[in-house]
């Protein structure tokens, strides 16, 4: 397996994606995602898919002035993401009435995520080159410096509601449900198949009828029998670019089982396949609101691991 990721790398990417080696490297890829332990970690960026975000913003201009708009995001992580979708609605946006809400799995994390303080190093929360996708522009319009390390603009940080939960837990549309958007990227692909796909059927009941939901970082088999399953309508602007919009997923592949495999117009299901953002059809019967992530919540409740 080494000698052959040692030798793919020297292929250029024309001829790889070309149809006898791009089957050779789905048939790695499969073998890739059998021989290897899925773990999660906690690495994410700021401004990871610009796509996926003008496609969340595209949907929020849709709203009319001074509309209420709610937002969660799922496995919210270190809070990069969370805090690029924020300052994206708030700067293009400012009279909409953004309610977002974060929820992770670890205490821990949240606590990061909460606080807003980011350091150029790299520590065992903060696992990635978080900071590298940014302008000199976008840095200075998202962080304050403080000392040593950078902490994000209060007008950002501010009003964002941090839970304890897992996404797993056939609870969470009762307590989140009603969202016009659930992003939900890049933790279903550290999950065996048959967990991510229950999770991602979970994760979907708490959007509202017509909602969005995005979900990028996950296998394209699972979301694309979910999808079809639940009658989710595809978004088809931006879908390639949203597709190769987080350019470390597409360089992984085939040799991680996270990697990301090159869009293709040959499949036959290549719409379902490669969209990462959809409108959500039904609600399965949940009720219209959460009870949960209006208030701050207190990340000290009860997980469901």
């Amino acid at each position: 397996m080494s000698f052959n990721a040692r030798l793919w790398k020297h292929i250029p990417t024309p001829i790889a994606e070309a149809p006898p080696l791009r089957s050779y490297g789905e048939f790695l890829h499969s073998l890739v995602k059998l021989r290897y332990r899925r773990a999660q970690n906690h690495g994410t960026l700021f401004l990871r898919n610009r796509p996926q975000l003008e496609l969340i913003q595209r949907h929020a201009d849709e709203r009319a002035y001074g509309a209420p708009l709610r937002v969660l995001v799922v496995a919210c992580s270190n809070g990069a993401e969370v805090y690029s979708i924020v300052w994206k609605l708030r700067r293009s946006r400012p009279d909409l009435k953004l309610c977002a809400t974060a929820v992770d799995i670890s205490k821990e994390v949240v606590e990061v995520a909460r606080e807003g303080r980011y350091w150029p190093r790299e520590n065992k929360l903060v696992s990635a080159p978080i900071f590298e996708r940014l302008t000199e522009d976008e840095r200075q319009s998202l962080f304050d410096v403080e000392a040593d390390h950078v902490r994000i603009k209060s007008w950002i940080r501010d009003g964002i509601h941090w839970n304890v939960a897992d996404a797993a837990d056939p609870e969470l549309a009762r307590r989140f449900g009603g969202q016009d958007i659930v992003v939900a990227n890049n933790f279903l692909c550290h999950m065996d198949p048959p967990d991510a796909e229950r999770c991602l059927r979970n994760i979907s009941r708490s959007v509202k009828p017509g909602g969005l939901l995005c979900v990028a970082g996950v296998d394209l088999n699972v979301r694309a029998k979910v999808a079809a399953d639940l009658n989710w309508a595809p978004v088809e602007q931006l879908v390639e670019e949203t597709h190769d919009g987080d350019p470390s997923l597409r360089r992984d592949w085939p040799w991680r089982y996270w990697g990301l495999e090159p869009f293709s117009r040959r499949k036959r299901d290549w719409r379902i396949r490669y969209t990462s953002v959809f409108r959500c059809a039904s609600s399965n019967g949940l009720p219209e609101t959460g009870s949960e992530g209006r208030p701050e919540s207190t990340p000290s409740s009860a997980v469901a691991r």
